[in-house]
């Protein structure tokens, strides 16, 4: 498949879903619980990944995302279909995040479930260690080199990495999600990206037993 038409499904994708959301949002809106339980099925994961991306806690980041969903129901009417339903549901989510961040110094580092995502996604090059005899054991120690190098990023460059890597949203999407620019979203990943790169180097320069997913990841990071 070529990349125009993969852009072009990924387009039409994209479009079918922002339709049923639209629909589902307006059942809502007339009091059909159904129809937003619905959303809450199509976006928790999504919602928890970014939340606990920003908040590296399970607990707060649970709360964070319970609170994002309380919020967008009572706030349907509000809701003007400028933009998709997800993108204004995922702003929702990083303002609740950011202000458990200001309100809470606790922080609970634990694993994120989602570094497997993070790995695909940096392995821009389409090389792949499925077939190697010591994949497990790389992705293990992927997944953890990972985990250590988000939790030192900024929570401003662990959002816009989890947003664009993870949940593969467009710029113009970030920008929205962000409430900044479309400029702005462009440096600040080109700079997360950097910083992650920085933070990964250290282990690709360690020596030859490196995992040679590792390696991939820190090369695609620039």
């Amino acid at each position: 498949m070529t990349s125009t038409s993969k852009k072009d499904k990924d387009k039409q994708a994209r479009a079918a879903q922002k339709e049923r959301d639209f629909a589902l949002v307006a059942k809502a809106r007339e009091g059909d619980r159904k129809a937003f339980s619905q959303l809450v099925e199509f976006y928790q994961r999504r919602v928890y990944a970014i939340a606990f991306g920003i908040l590296r806690s399970r607990e707060d980041a649970w709360d964070a995302a319970q609170e994002a969903f309380v919020k967008a129901y009572k706030n349907l009417d509000r809701f003007e279909g400028t933009a998709a339903f997800y993108t204004w549901l995922y702003r929702i989510t990083y303002n609740l995040s950011i202000d458990h961040l200001r309100s809470r110094k606790r922080r609970t580092t634990v694993a994120l479930d989602e570094n497997r995502k993070l790995e695909a996604a940096l392995q821009k090059s389409g090389q792949t260690t499925a077939d190697h005899p010591d994949d497990v054991t790389d992705r293990k120690e992927l997944s953890k080199v990972l985990h250590e190098a988000m939790d030192k990023l900024t929570d401003k460059h662990r959002a816009i990495i989890v947003l664009r890597e993870i949940e593969g949203l467009s710029y113009e999407e970030m920008a929205d999600v962000l409430g900044i620019s479309k400029g702005t979203v462009m440096s600040r990943l080109f700079h997360a990206r950097k910083n992650l790169q920085a933070l990964l180097r250290p282990y690709v320069d360690g020596g030859d037993d490196v995992p040679e997913s590792l390696r991939l990841a820190t090369q695609a990071a620039v």
